[in-house]
């Protein structure tokens, strides 16, 4: 795309969004008596708050849906969620290996000891609920959604006054309710945020009212989060022990954190058994992860964020290899492992452009004037803590960093405060710069929103080229939708062998199945060459076959017309 040709470098969207900011200006000044009465007075009434904001971001995204449906499914960890869902529905944590296993092999699945996802329960249960309450996966992740939202301002509520908690509800809902990515995939991540925001709303409530209520909130958010975010679990206790640290030199207050210590750990023994039950379930050890499994048996992959180029055989530019060893371990880049950790973690810096709209940017900079009481040091600590254990694994995704999500808007809330403190002549300049913040957030939101609620119009073809951060769901890229469309329309009972080409990029995986393979009507399984399909064919007699093609564009779906005869199943009776 050309460059604007004008002075300040100004794309077209940019001066609309200028020019809304201008009209939410004007609004503003008109009724700002009006609208400041009326907000302060909402952000006190904490049940309809929370259910304004549960309920906002989930009817937001479904009127999206004429021009952006119900996501599907595109990635390996989205179908592994997926499989546990499926399982939980089935009433089971694992599901038995299938006699032909080497067919259904796939991205993090199990396939020996049992059939099962590498995940922990709690993604997978979210999008069961779903299915059970709409019939479909994706009602869950909108839920998921709302909670987030709601809990945002609940958290918010402990730090900070109610209507700049109201404020970061409302900045939770633009950055991480209809347009983001967690809410238009199965990967997760808002789940992870909402137990967060129980966890840290938790905290500072129980220093203040040592309540066995506020013990089990505790509980119940670090719970969720160790069912939903394993690893990340450890760097959250280390967030709560650090909170109740000074206590160590208060004898009293220690007395009162002890009493109330086992109604929190009551309620997070249900989750730990939970994940006890899997582990002994999928693994058949109680303390061996299904990650650990995977790990063991199909090794470590050392980044899956990463696509150096669209085929294997394309060579890398020299930045995409320095990239690419950024991004995993940074061999050959730095002698020493301090070196690749601290060369990783600036990398990765760009990640956490996620947690803020971009006019959030200057008030991360006050916020470092915030950094001389202890509530504000200590939520950098806890941040801090995310970071750097993160950055000990080989990759990052988003997602890893969810429990600690609200306290990314505590700190843009929280800078937004001390600017609003500055005066300039004994002029407030502070509060004037950020109405102008707040009010480019809601221009920003409102302009891409606008655009896909309007999809297919003049106005919104001529200002979506410009979108750096679209995470709604487009067409059919992969050709996923096409294909179970053609063989919605085959009856009777299929099973489909994916044979790929040479040229063909691995992370775009075509083998995935339910719970019970046996009992779906569509089986998906790799084409292993004639002898051994004859195997899946003696297998699977009252089947017809298919063959697809998924590197053809569009990808080819036709009869298996090289249908040897079969041979006798391994599976029969010797006589």
């Amino acid at each position: 795309m050309p460059p604007p040709e004008n002075a300040l470098g100004l794309a077209p969207v940019d001066l609309i969004e200028l020019a809304l900011l201008g009209l939410l200006l004007a609004g503003f000044a008109i009724w700002h008596p009006a609208v400041r009465q009326c907000v302060q007075r909402l952000a006190t009434e904490t049940k309809w708050c929370l259910v304004v904001l549960f309920l906002l971001p989930i009817a937001l995204r479904l009127l999206l849906l004429p021009g952006h449906g119900v996501p599907a499914p595109d990635i390996y960890d989205e179908f592994s969620h997926l499989l546990v869902a499926d399982t939980l529905l089935h009433l089971r944590l694992a599901n038995p290996p299938h006699p032909l296993h080497q067919f259904f092999e796939t991205f993090f699945v199990l396939q020996q000891p049992t059939y099962s996802s590498i995940y922990s329960p709690g993604e997978g249960a979210m999008l069961a609920l779903g299915r059970l309450i709409a019939g479909s996966a994706w009602a869950g992740v909108l839920i998921s959604t709302g909670l987030f939202c709601s809990l945002c301002y609940w958290m918010l509520r402990a730090w900070i006054q109610p209507i700049w908690a109201l404020a970061g509800g409302v900045l939770a809902v633009m950055e991480f309710g209809p347009l983001n990515l967690w809410a238009n995939c199965y990967w997760g991540g808002a789940l992870g945020a909402a137990a967060g925001c129980l966890v840290f709303g938790a905290l500072p409530r129980l220093i203040a009212r040592w309540s066995k209520r506020n013990a089990v909130l505790l509980g119940l958010g670090s719970g969720i989060h160790c069912i939903t975010r394993q690893f990340e679990s450890t760097l959250l206790l280390l967030c709560i022990v650090l909170f109740f640290a000074p206590l160590l030199r208060r004898r009293d207050e220690l007395n009162k954190l002890l009493k109330v210590s086992p109604f929190a750990i009551a309620a997070a023994v249900p989750f730990l058994l939970l994940t006890l039950l899997q582990n002994k379930a999928v693994t058949q050890n109680w303390f061996e992860l299904p990650e650990q499994l995977s790990q063991y048996q199909y090794g470590v992959p050392t980044s899956l964020t990463f696509q150096p180029a669209p085929v294997p055989h394309v060579p890398l530019t020299p930045q995409q290899e320095q990239d690419y060893k950024a991004q995993t371990l940074g061999h050959g880049l730095e002698p020493d492992s301090l070196s690749r950790f601290l060369l990783r973690l600036e990398f990765r810096v760009r990640y956490y452009r996620f947690f803020f709209l971009p006019a959030l940017y200057v008030a991360l900079v006050a916020f470092l004037f915030t950094l001389r009481k202890w509530p504000m040091i200590y939520a950098a600590c806890a941040l801090a803590i995310f970071a750097l254990g993160t950055n000990l694994f080989p990759y990052l995704l988003v997602h890893y960093l969810a429990g600690v999500t609200s306290l990314f808007v505590l700190v843009a809330v929280a800078g937004l405060v001390q600017l609003g403190r500055i005066q300039i002549h004994q002029m407030a300049a502070g509060e004037v710069a950020v109405k102008i913040i707040l009010l480019l957030c809601a221009a920003q939101f409102l302009l891409w929103y606008g655009a896909h609620l309007f999809e297919g119009t003049a106005a919104a073809a001529a200002v979506e080229p410009y979108e750096t951060w679209d995470m709604l769901p487009h067409g059919d890229p992969h050709g996923r939708v096409l294909v179970n469309k053609q063989l919605a329309g085959i009856p009777g009972k299929l099973v489909v062998l994916v044979r790929y080409s040479p040229q063909h990029v691995f992370q775009n995986e075509w083998v995935w199945n339910g719970a019970d393979i046996d009992g779906s009507r569509i089986v998906w399984a790799r084409d292993l060459g004639e002898t051994e399909n004859g195997k899946l064919i003696a297998y699977y007699p009252d089947r017809a076959f298919w063959v697809l093609r998924p590197d053809d564009r569009p990808p080819a779906l036709e009869h298996y017309a090289a249908r040897p005869k079969p041979v006798s199943s391994p599976f029969e009776e010797v006589h």
